[in-house]
C-alpha cells in the first residue's frame, strides 16, 4: 500500500542535500590531506579558504581541499578551524 502524497502523514520536512558529514582524515604539518576515511589521496586537484561571520559569535573558518582518492573517488574535505574537526562534503 502506497500513502497519498496529499496526506499530511507523508509530508516530511526536506532536510539539506549537502550537509557535512564528520570525517577521518589524516593530514601532513602542513595541513594537506594524505588519507580520507582510510583511503589514499591520490590527488590534490584544488584548496581554498572560507572566513565569514567573523563579526558574529558563529564565525566561519574553513580550509577546503577538492581530492581524489586511490579508488577513483572525488570528495570535499575540510577542516573547521574554529572546532578542530575535519568534514566531508559530496563532490
Amino acid at each position: 500500500m502506497v500513502a497519498d502524497s496529499r496526506s499530511a502523514s507523508a509530508a516530511r520536512p526536506a532536510g539539506r542535500v549537502n550537509d557535512p558529514r564528520p570525517a577521518l582524515v589524516e593530514a601532513r604539518f602542513d595541513g594537506t590531506p594524505t588519507r580520507v576515511d582510510r583511503e589514499g589521496v591520490a590527488l590534490l586537484r584544488e584548496e581554498w579558504r572560507v572566513v565569514d561571520r567573523w563579526w558574529t559569535e558563529d564565525p566561519v573558518d574553513r580550509r577546503y581541499f577538492d581530492v581524489v582518492l586511490e579508488s577513483g573517488r572525488n570528495a570535499v574535505v575540510f577542516r573547521a578551524e574554529e572546532q578542530g574537526r575535519w568534514f566531508s562534503q559530496r563532490a
